[in-house]
């Protein structure tokens, strides 16, 4: 008999086992589909422009009420969680979601496009970080919660280098209305799969009575306004543009503010309590970092490809895809490597094959195609898989499983900044550096120079249409500016990778399940 219940016990845990494996897989599904959508529209922002009859500055509304609205959900991800429960939270964002992306699809006039991308980017940003708390609450000990670390870790990595291939290859077989519907199949399949396969915690409508409004208000108003900022500032030329300078004065106040009352109310909406553990502080800075290279260089690379060398959005997504190929044959090893060795060298690799597949990028010319950057993308799709997965790890395995909620909003959120002030950071240096180089180019181009003097005095070919010659040099000029300042860029997150190798060492191994309870 005793036996009898020892085969029924382990047929249920396996049955359990699979259950939760499943369900983490459904909420890994959502989560995709959100990280993706920050980028699938990128590539085809023309089209959408054209199909709503907007202009060019409203159009970047689509994009801008999306994160806006996501970095709002992301901290607050984890209070919702807490109050609704993990799995009646994830499946509201999921169908919600879904719904949203729909409506987007529909959306008759700018107005409408930007009402629902609003809606979609809350409730998408919910299912972000709600789905990595989920994969420690589901797999509290690290020998269990190695392969869904992976997979969850890879789609998360994926989706930024996959959007805008993703994107391109939509709108030139369809139209940009699938960009969103096709959310709608795997958005249900994911809503039905969270609400019949996970079940990890209780709500606690109690909290209601609870909410810090204030707090909430101030937390708001800080993280629109600076991501607002962020956004539009190159654009307009920063302080110089009055709504950049009234939403840049409202995050400076707004943080200010949100931060004190974060440290002083009795239940702050967003416990930053968290960053007192110094792994949990160490690698939120580290994955700012990689947030900023990733979000940059999933823009970067695409925009160079179209304006320096004229690529088309199927042209550039062949050449997008590799970053995300090599990270699913890099996977594999990931998880065996971080088996077998110590996770801080784990991710000291990845890092550091990300700031050569940059560093490498820092040498290309305005004639860079498929061939040359191949080696790069391999590296820099290598290194994020790498760093990404054991960082999640030392990030949140070392913080009581009743922190874990929250924390992964917070940890989730500063990759986001990160990326959202590359971004900023890349737009300005375009500009400026394209500026400096041209003037120092002109100085290579002055009629006295015999080279220029023949290219102007030269012969042309007698029945053909020729290129003044004049306008030739001053767009050779301008490409050849243009590649030298993304060349910029590249080594300037390079460096930036660089820094967040110092901080490796720093870091602690996460504790074991068994230990993580006694804090419970």
């Amino acid at each position: 008999m005793a036996g009898i219940a020892r085969n029924d016990d382990a047929a249920r845990a396996k049955a359990r086992a699979r259950r939760d494996w499943w369900g983490f897989m459904a909420m890994s599904i959502g989560a995709f589909m959100a990280v993706l959508d920050i980028q699938i529209v990128a590539s085809s922002i023309n089209q959408i422009q054209a199909g709503l009859s907007a202009s060019i500055d409203e159009i970047q509304w689509v994009q801008t009420a999306y994160l806006i609205a996501e970095v709002i959900a992301i901290p607050l991800s984890g209070y919702l969680a807490r109050l609704l429960s993990t799995r009646v939270y994830f499946v509201i964002s999921a169908v919600g979601f879904t719904l949203a992306s729909v409506a987007c699809a529909l959306a008759w006039d700018l107005g409408s496009m930007v009402c629902f991308r609003v809606l979609q980017g809350f409730l998408g940003g919910g299912m972000i970080p709600t789905s990595f708390a989920a994969m420690f609450l589901l797999f509290p000990d690290d020998r269990d919660r190695a392969r869904p670390q992976l997979v969850g870790g890879m789609l998360t990595m994926m989706a930024p280098a996959l959007g805008p291939t993703v994107g391109g290859y939509i709108t030139a077989f369809v139209s940009w209305h699938w960009l969103f519907l096709i959310n709608l199949v795997p958005g249900l399949i994911c809503a039905w799969g969270v609400w019949r396969l996970v079940d990890v915690d209780r709500p606690r409508p109690e909290m209601f009575r609870l909410t810090d409004w204030p707090g909430l208000l101030l937390m708001a108003t800080f993280l629109a306004s600076l991501e607002y900022t962020l956004d539009e500032g190159p654009r307009h030329d920063w302080l110089s543009e009055r709504s950049v300078a009234i939403t840049a004065t409202l995050a400076v106040i707004g943080g200010a503010l949100f931060f004190w009352r974060s440290f002083t109310a009795e239940h702050p909406i967003v416990d930053l309590r968290a960053f007192r553990n110094r792994n949990f502080a160490l690698t939120s800075l580290v994955s700012s970092l990689i947030g900023l290279c990733m979000f940059t260089l999933s823009y970067v690379t695409p925009v160079f490809l179209g304006q320096v060398r004229g690529y088309n959005s199927l042209q550039i997504g062949e050449i997008m895809m590799v970053q995300g190929l090599s990270m699913v044959f890099a996977a594999p090893l990931v998880a065996r490597l971080s088996r077998r060795m110590d996770p801080r060298l784990v991710i000291a690799i990845g890092l550091a094959l990300l700031a050569i597949g940059a560093f490498v990028n820092g040498h290309l010319t305005a004639e860079w195609g498929y061939g040359e950057f191949l080696l790069p993308q391999i590296l820099r799709g290598c290194g994020l898989i790498f760093a990404f997965i054991p960082m999640t790890n030392l990030a949140l395995g070392t913080l009581p499983l009743s922190e874990v909620n929250n924390a992964s909003g917070l940890y989730t959120l500063t990759r986001n900044l990160g990326g959202a002030v590359g971004l900023a950071l890349v737009a300005t240096m375009i500009n400026e550096r394209t500026w400096l180089h041209w003037q120092t180019l002109a100085e290579s181009t002055r009629a006295s120079r015999e080279p220029v003097r023949a290219m102007l005095l030269g012969p042309h070919q007698a029945g053909t249409v020729a290129e003044d010659p004049l306008l030739t040099i001053a767009r050779l000029a301008q490409q050849q500016a243009t590649a030298m300042s993304y060349a910029d860029i590249y080594l300037l997150l390079s460096a930036a990778v660089v820094f967040a190798l110092l901080f490796v060492p720093l870091l602690a191994k996460p504790r074991a399940a068994a230990d993580l309870a006694h804090f419970e």
